[in-house]
């Protein structure tokens, strides 16, 4: 599985971003699909899932009520919409995707990774 990850840029406080995560290749193996995020010096962290046959959605509790998780299977590709983003939002967002049915905070669960996209959030 191959995964492209796209839609980062630099927005004021309070605006929105929508970032999307197109997968290719064998996409009929994966269970999930999830988002996390890296500023420099810290670890990576989770930050939503969705399970890519029911659609079963996980939010960390630092983005709940400001950004949604959504899949198109048709399309084989995944969105965070990213709404009320905040300083703190700033960080390099990667999109991941595994066959694991362990949880979906863990990176041990996917097994493949996106390139990163840049968002960056102006105060």
């Amino acid at each position: 599985v191959q995964l492209q990850a796209s839609g980062g840029g630099l927005v004021q406080a309070g605006g929105s971003l929508r970032l999307s995560c197109a997968a290719s290749g064998r996409t009929f193996s994966m269970y999930r699909m999830g988002w996390f995020r890296q500023v420099p010096g810290k670890e990576r962290v989770p930050v939503a899932g969705i399970t890519w046959s029911d659609g079963k959605k996980y939010y960390a509790e630092s983005v709940k009520g400001r950004f949604t998780i959504s899949r198109d299977n048709a399309k084989n590709t995944m969105y965070l919409q990213m709404n009320d983003l905040k300083p703190e939002d700033t960080a390099v967002y990667y999109c991941a995707a595994g066959s694991s049915r362990y949880t979906w905070l863990q990176e041990s669960s996917y097994g493949y990774w996106g390139q990163g996209t840049q968002v960056t959030v102006s105060s």
